[in-house]
């Protein structure tokens, strides 16, 4: 890093790098390579450990000494598209150290291969092996991105179902969650100067591959911004001011607000898309993660 490239500098340029490496030709096997690759740096004195569940190939990430009666649910980001329990490796460690539970990522079906309908069940799959584990009455679940989005969706069909094969999440937390396919959000124009990696045609381009026939971009479950919020367990909201979906993130607590949810929205000044992934190098992904830690310790505490 030169003397006058500060630290947020540093990271959008690793970013871009790899974004430079892409065009239209490049294979989705090969972008998910180099997305991992972008962000395997080392999981400090956490374990990890492959498990099935039911199915759906998943990730336990502990650090030293976590608690055994509680765990998180990581669902990672990615535009549906690229994306794992690899490239998010760090961050769940860090989740774990923070929160001091056992972190369960989940590496659901992505598109193009797939659809969003794919994700969706794998999620949920994966959720009801969880809600079969002792830790089932305090489990958070926690996504960025389009993991935000599964976040949410997967804390409603855990709200509205009736066959007790899902227990309610205990709290959620959303990172940048991406939660309109519509793309509607004013932030797409007000912030469009600011965010040096996504834009309004990117976004658009990313949910007519993932959808799939069966939605269209207001569905619900789609855009779950949309869906009905009342019920929904507390919520902590982590966006920064320079992204372009800022208006996802700022929208849904208002919407979830109106409908009684209790919610902390807390917008970070000159931060970018999922900043926490980068704990090493920017201070306010570590503050961050520290708040996320303390937030989930405050809901575990409540029965």
């Amino acid at each position: 890093m030169s003397t006058s490239e500060t630290p947020i500098d540093a990271v959008i340029e690793r970013v871009r790098r790899v974004y430079r490496g892409w065009h239209r030709q490049t294979p989705v096997t090969q972008m998910r390579g180099d997305w991992d690759a972008l962000f395997a740096t080392g999981l400090g004195d956490a374990t990890t450990e492959t498990v099935d569940a039911d199915g759906v190939p998943c990730r336990w990430i502990a650090a030293s000494g976590v608690r055994t009666d509680a765990a998180i649910l990581y669902l990672h980001g990615g535009g549906f598209q690229v994306g794992s329990t690899a490239s998010h490796a760090e961050l769940m460690a860090a989740l774990s150290r923070a929160t001091q539970c056992r972190v369960l990522g989940v590496d659901y079906r992505l598109a193009p291969e797939n659809t969003l309908d794919d994700a969706i069940e794998d999620v949920a799959m994966a959720y009801r092996w969880l809600c079969r584990r002792p830790c089932a009455s305090r489990t958070v679940v926690i996504g960025d991105s389009a993991g935000g989005n599964l976040a949410l969706t997967l804390a409603i069909a855990a709200r509205d179902c009736v066959d007790g094969t899902m227990s309610d999440a205990h709290a959620l937390v959303l990172m940048s969650p991406w939660v309109d396919m519509t793309a509607s959000g004013e932030s797409y124009e007000t912030r469009s100067a600011a965010d040096p990696i996504h834009q309004r045609a990117m976004i658009q381009a990313l949910a007519r591959k993932c959808l799939g026939p069966s939605y269209a971009t207001g569905d619900p479950l789609a855009s779950p911004l949309f869906a009905q919020l009342a019920g929904l367990p507390s919520m902590l909201i982590q966006v920064g001011d320079r992204e372009t979906l800022l208006s996802d993130a700022t929208r849904l607590a208002d919407r979830a607000r109106d409908a009684g949810v209790p919610v902390s929205l807390q917008v970070w000044d000159g931060m970018i898309h999922v900043f926490q992934q980068f704990p090493n190098e920017l201070r306010e992904a570590r503050d961050a993660i520290d708040v996320i830690g303390d937030f989930v310790a405050v809901q575990l505490d409540h029965p």
